[in-house]
């Protein structure tokens, strides 16, 4: 719940992560922080998932009282933010040499970075995306795309949906390889087991008659894996790049 007192329109939790309070409350100074919380939670879910995350779970785990949980964060939504901003963490620094990147070349590795970290981190791709960014690690990485195209004649609105347009491709990167992960534990089967069989289904379901596509598909190297590892999300992240830049160019004729 929003602190209406405050200004910022933040729960209390998130105004303590932004270093605006010190402490929920008056009174002698508790062996319990938020940091600690957070830090408790962001192991379960890396250990067993988010949804072994509950705020009496994360009590039980710190030994105290779930209520006692209750003046730190004031719903498991809350914790979840706070989970999700610890997991990114800040964006890295960027090396000496970038002082001479392009905007394509800083986008780049800013989407790389991104991948990097949820890839290293699935389970923050568990938690609900519910509301804009407003905890200080994410909107430390908003802030580096948005500068990413500072030396670009791009409107303020289409840096934004620039940057919500190479997330999301981010996002559902990380994702897929994420539910591939999960299914390849959950089944027993080796990814290149899981990849032959479904080939396998393939031949045998469609035909040049009723897929014509899908047989020059398999007739192809498309699922040999023979490209770069990162073919699929380079190819992408390249296209969308691709059809940014004319728009700049033309702006600056």
């Amino acid at each position: 719940m929003a602190d209406e007192d405050s200004g910022t329109g933040l729960p209390a939790s998130l105004e303590t992560a932004w270093g605006l309070r010190e402490r929920p409350g008056k009174g002698p100074r508790p062996t319990l922080t938020l940091p600690k919380i957070v830090d408790v939670a962001v192991a379960l879910a890396a250990a067993e998932g988010v949804d072994a995350v509950s705020m009496g779970r994360v009590a039980k785990e710190l030994g105290v009282s779930t209520m006692s949980l209750y003046r730190y964060v004031a719903a498991k939504e809350e914790l979840h933010v706070l989970m999700a901003d610890a997991g990114v963490g800040a964006p890295p620094p960027l090396p000496p040499e970038a002082q001479g990147w392009s905007w394509r070349e800083l986008l780049t590795d800013w989407a790389y970075a991104q991948r990097a970290v949820l890839m290293a981190n699935s389970w923050i791709l568990r938690i609900p995306i519910t509301a804009a960014p407003v905890s200080p690690n994410q909107l430390a990485w908003m802030d580096r795309g948005l500068a990413s195209m500072a030396g670009t004649d791009l409107e303020e609105s289409e840096k934004l949906s620039t940057i919500i347009l190479i997330g999301g491709l981010v996002r559902n990167e990380a994702t897929t390889a994420a539910d591939m992960t999960d299914a390849v534990i959950k089944s027993g089967t080796a990814p290149d087991q899981a990849l032959g069989r479904y080939i396998r289904t393939l031949r045998l379901m469609t035909g040049p008659d009723s897929h014509p596509a899908v047989t020059r598909l398999l007739a192809s190297d498309a699922f040999s894996g023979s490209e770069e590892p990162d073919f699929r999300f380079r190819f992408g992240l390249d296209r969308i790049l691709d059809g940014l830049a004319p728009l700049t160019s033309e702006r600056r004729q």
